[in-house]
C-alpha cells in the first residue's frame, strides 16, 4: 500500500527548503502527502527562505541556491498547500483547571482525545514537522501537537523534526511525570553558534525580535537528559541523526538528506545514523 505522511507546517513562517527537501523525497517514493496546520490556514515560506541573494547571518552566506530557491517558491505557491487539515478541528484542547465542572471536563476531554489521535495516527505511516521561525509561534507549546506527537510515539512510527519543529518533540511530555519524549535520545538541533541575533521574523504580522526567545539548544541539552545527547555538528556541512523513532535535522541543508534517511526509516527498517 502507499505510505502516508502528514506534514505540519506553522502559520507564522516555514523555511522553503525544509518542505521541499521532505516533500521531494516523499514524491519520488510514491508516497501520498497531507498537509496540517494549527488552525486550517494556507501556510506560507518565509520570504529570506526564497531568496538566493540572503545572507544567513550567523553563517555570513547564502544558505539558499537559485535552484532551491526556485523549487521552493513553485512549492509555496502551488495549491498542494491550499486547505490544510486543521489541528484545532481534530484534536480538541485540554480544558483550563479552573473551568467550572472540571474534573466531567477532563474526563470528556480524554474521551474525545484519544479517538481523534488514534483516527489520524492510523491514517498515516510518519509525521513530520517542518522548521523555520514560525513554529516558534504556533508550534513548539501546541499541546494539541504535543498529543497527537505522542501518538506517533506510542504507535511506534517514525517523526521527523526539522531546526525549530524539534522543540516540539522537547516540549511533548507525559503530564504525568513531565519528562520529554526525548529524554535518553540523540537529536541534532539548532545549535547557539547558529542563532540570529537580531532579527527573527515571522509570516502574517508585523513583528520582528531580536534573538530566538529560547536557544533550542540548551533546551534539548536538558530534554534528552544525562543519557541521550544533543549533537550541535557544528562545522559540518550536514547535521541528521536517526534514533528511532526520531529523525531530527539541525537547519536549512540538512533538509534533504533528512527526507531521504524517513525514506530509508519506513523502507528499509532503519533504526540508527548520525552517531
Amino acid at each position: 500500500m502507499t505510505k502516508r505522511i502528514l506534514v505540519v507546517l506553522s502559520e507564522y513562517g516555514y523555511w522553503g527548503e525544509e518542505l521541499v527537501g521532505p516533500v521531494e523525497a516523499f514524491d519520488a517514493a510514491g508516497y501520498r502527502t497531507t498537509f496540517l496546520t494549527p488552525t486550517g490556514k494556507r501556510p506560507q515560506a518565509l520570504p529570506p527562505s526564497l531568496d538566493p541573494e540572503y545572507l544567513d547571518p550567523p553563517l555570513g552566506r547564502s544558505v539558499t541556491t537559485p535552484d532551491m530557491a526556485r523549487r521552493a517558491r513553485e512549492l509555496d505557491a502551488s495549491p498542494r498547500l491550499d486547505n490544510p487539515l486543521s489541528l484545532a478541528d481534530l484534536v480538541p484542547e485540554r480544558p483550563y483547571y479552573s473551568a467550572v465542572n472540571h474534573l466531567r471536563e477532563v474526563e470528556e476531554h480524554h474521551r474525545r482525545l484519544d479517538g481523534a489521535v488514534a483516527d489520524l495516527v492510523g491514517s498515516f505511516d510518519a509525521l513530520v514537522l517542518v522548521g523555520g521561525s514560525g513554529p516558534i509561534v504556533d508550534m513548539a507549546n501546541n499541546e494539541r501537537l504535543h498529543e497527537l506527537v505522542i501518538g506517533f510515539v506510542n504507535a511506534d512510527k517514525p517523526i521527523l523534526a526539522e531546526c525549530y519543529g524539534v522543540a516540539v518533540l522537547a516540549f511533548a511530555r507525559d503530564l504525568e511525570n513531565r519528562q520529554s519524549i526525548l529524554q535518553n535520545k540523540h537529536v541534532t538541533g539548532h545549535p547557539k553558534e547558529y542563532d540570529y541575533k537580531d532579527g527573527t521574523g515571522f509570516t502574517g504580522v508585523e513583528f520582528n525580535m531580536g534573538p530566538p526567545p529560547y536557544p533550542l539548544e540548551y533546551v534539548l541539552r536538558d530534554a534528552t537528559g544525562p543519557v541521550g545527547r544533543f549533537h550541535g555538528n557544528v562545522g559540518k556541512e550536514t547535521s541528521v541523526i536517526v534514533d528511532y523513532p526520531f529523525i531530527t535535522a539541525r537547519s536549512t541543508p540538512d533538509s534533504v538528506p533528512a527526507g531521504e534517511l524517513l525514506v530509508r526509516v519506513l523502507e528499509q527498517g532503519l533504526r540508527r545514523f548520525g552517531w
